[in-house]
C-alpha cells in the first residue's frame, strides 16, 4: 500500500480522497493555492504545503511544483482529482520518471483514451460504434474546413484533452467553425494545457450516459453500471443519477460490455469513465470519450454499488488486484447527484463570489453532501463554481426525487447565490419526472424553469431577511448556537445587507 500521497487538487474532491487515504491508514498531503489557503482540505489534509499562487496556471497546473513538493515531502504517490491536469498525460509521465505513483491510468493509457482522437480509435478497433469524426489542429484552415463539411454540419468541437465540457462549442457552418475553432483552442489551452481539438457531428436529440469502469493492474477490468448524465447546460451537468431511466436490462448489460472492451484494448488501469450519446428512439449509442479519471459524480455509483471507488484507486495504484468479480456487483436503490454551484441561475448562470456567511447542509438517511466549502470560507474568481455535491438514495426513482426535494428544502447557504433552487425546480418538472429528456433540453426549458423560481423569490427573500434580522437578535443577546431556519434555502438572490 502507498504510505503517503499527495493531492494535486483542492475543494471537495481533495477532502474525498484525503478521507479514503485516512481508511487505508494512508498520509495525505495538501497542496494548495493562496486563494484557497483557509479551506476545509487544507485544514482536514495530515499535512499541507503552499504551491502557488492563486491562478491556477502559477499553482493547480504547474507540474513541476507539484512533483517537487510530493519529492520534499516524501509521498510516493499522487492524486490527481479531476480537472486541472488529471488527464494530462505529461504529469502522469513527470511522475512515472520521478518514480511517484500517479493515481490513476499510466501516461500511455491517457495518451491512447485521455486524447479523444486516440480514444475514438481504439473504440472503433473494439468495435464499439462512435460518432462521424475529424481532427483538428486549432484552426480553421482549408483541410480542416473540407474534412468537417464531409461530416456535415452541424458540428460539437471539443478539446481532444480533458472534459467538464470546457472548450465545448456547437458549430451550424463554415463561419461560425472558424471563429469557434481558435476560442476552443484557447479554452482548451487555458484549461487542460493542451490546445489540440477534435469536430464530431452533432447528434440532434442524445442522451448522454456513461459507464464506470475500474481496472487493476493484472489485466482484470470491471464495470459498475451506467450513469445518467443528460440534464446539463452548455455541456456542463447539473444532475446525474444511476440507473438510468433510459436504458432496459438488455442495453444496460450491452452498454457496459462496451464500456469493459473499450479499456481492455486500451490496456488501461485504475478508474476511468466511457461516455456514449445514446439515441433512445433508436435504442443505440455510439461511443463518445472516455474521462481517464475519477468523475464529478462518481458518489452515486458508490452510493447503489456500496463500492468505494477512491479507495480502489487507491489499491490498485498499490499493485493490488481487485478482489471482487463482475457478477458480485450489484445496483440497489437508484440514487441522485445534484451539483451545488455559487451561480446564480437566474442571472445566467453568473458566477456568485463572496464569504459564505452560513452553510448548513442537509442530513438524515440516503442524504449525502460532498462540500469543498464551510461557513466563513470565501469563493473566489480563480477556480470552478462547485462549492458542494448533493447526493441522495431511495429505493427508486421516485423515492430519491421526494428525498432529494426535502433535502434541497433543508439547504442552507447565505452569502452567494446557488443553483439549489434551480434543482427544485428541475425535479419537479413533469418531464424530468417521467425520465423524458435529452442534452439539449434544459437549454429548451431554461426560460420556464427559471420563472417558477421567480416566483418564490419573494418568499426566500422574507426568509432571508428574517434570518438575517434574528441572527442581529441573537448576537445582541449574547447567545450562542444555529438557529432553526429552513427557507427555500441558498435563493439566487444576491447577499442582502
Amino acid at each position: 500500500m502507498l504510505k503517503k500521497v499527495l493531492i494535486a487538487n483542492r475543494g471537495e474532491i481533495a477532502l474525498r480522497v484525503i478521507r479514503a487515504c485516512r481508511k487505508l491508514g494512508v498520509l495525505s498531503v495538501a497542496a494548495f493555492s493562496d486563494a484557497d489557503a483557509h479551506l476545509p482540505f487544507v485544514r482536514e489534509a495530515d499535512e499541507a504545503h503552499y504551491l502557488g499562487p492563486s491562478p491556477s496556471a502559477d499553482s493547480y497546473l504547474r507540474i513541476d511544483r507539484i512533483i517537487s513538493l510530493a519529492k520534499t515531502h516524501g509521498c510516493d504517490g499522487i492524486h490527481p482529482g479531476y480537472g486541472f491536469l488529471a488527464e494530462n498525460a505529461a504529469f502522469a509521465k513527470a511522475c512515472e520518471d520521478a518514480g511517484i505513483e500517479f493515481i490513476g491510468p499510466d501516461s500511455g493509457a491517457i495518451d491512447r483514451l485521455g486524447d479523444k482522437r486516440h480514444a475514438k480509435a481504439v473504440a472503433e478497433k473494439a468495435g464499439v460504434p462512435v460518432t462521424p469524426w475529424v481532427k483538428c489542429a486549432g484552426e480553421a484552415d482549408a483541410e480542416t474546413i473540407k474534412a468537417v463539411e464531409s461530416i456535415g454540419f452541424p458540428v460539437m468541437i471539443k478539446p481532444a484533452a480533458g472534459g467538464g465540457g470546457k472548450g465545448m462549442h456547437k458549430a451550424d457552418s463554415v463561419e461560425q467553425l472558424k471563429t469557434l475553432i481558435p476560442k476552443a483552442a484557447r479554452e482548451a489551452k487555458a484549461s487542460f494545457g493542451d490546445d489540440a481539438l477534435l469536430v464530431e457531428k452533432f447528434l440532434p436529440a442524445p442522451k448522454h450516459i456513461e459507464v464506470q469502469v475500474v481496472a487493476d493492474k493484472h489485466g482484470s477490468v470491471l464495470h459498475f453500471f451506467e450513469r445518467e448524465c443528460s440534464l446539463q447546460r452548455r455541456h456542463q451537468k447539473l444532475l446525474e443519477e444511476t440507473p438510468s431511466p433510459s436504458l432496459s436490462a438488455e442495453q444496460r448489460e450491452k452498454i457496459c460490455a462496451d464500456a469493459v472492451a473499450i479499456a481492455k484494448a486500451a490496456n488501461y488501469s485504475n478508474a476511468g469513465t466511457c461516455e456514449f450519446l445514446f439515441d433512445e428512439k433508436q435504442g443505440s449509442w455510439y461511443f463518445c470519450e472516455v474521462n481517464t479519471r475519477l468523475q464529478v459524480e462518481h458518489p452515486v455509483t458508490e452510493q447503489v454499488t456500496g463500492v468505494d471507488l477512491v479507495e480502489l484507486q487507491l489499491r490498485v495504484a498499490s499493485g493490488e488486484r481487485l478482489e471482487i468479480k463482475q457478477d458480485q456487483v450489484k445496483q440497489s436503490g437508484h440514487a441522485i447527484e445534484l451539483r451545488i454551484n455559487s451561480e446564480d441561475p437566474y442571472a445566467d448562470f453568473m458566477p456568485s463570489l463572496g464569504y459564505i456567511e452560513a452553510f448548513s447542509p442537509p442530513e438524515g438517511n440516503g442524504i449525502r453532501v460532498d462540500a469543498g466549502y464551510h461557513t466563513g470560507d470565501s469563493v473566489t474568481q480563480f477556480y470552478d463554481s462547485l462549492i458542494a455535491k448533493l447526493i441522495v438514495q431511495g429505493k427508486d426513482r421516485k423515492a430519491a426525487t421526494a428525498l432529494a426535494l426535502k433535502a434541497l428544502s433543508e439547504f442552507l447557504v447565505v452569502g452567494v447565490a446557488t443553483t439549489i433552487p434551480f434543482h427544485a425546480n428541475l425535479l419537479q418538472h413533469k418531464d424530468v419526472v417521467a425520465g423524458k429528456f435529452d442534452i439539449h433540453w434544459v437549454e429548451k426549458h431554461m426560460a420556464e424553469l427559471n420563472q417558477r423560481g421567480r416566483e418564490q423569490d419573494a418568499a426566500v427573500l422574507a426568509a432571508l431577511m428574517e434570518y438575517r434580522h434574528l441572527q442581529k437578535v441573537r448576537a445582541a443577546q449574547g447567545k450562542a448556537g444555529e438557529l432553526a431556519f429552513d427557507p427555500w434555502s441558498s435563493s439566487s438572490l444576491p447577499r442582502v445587507r
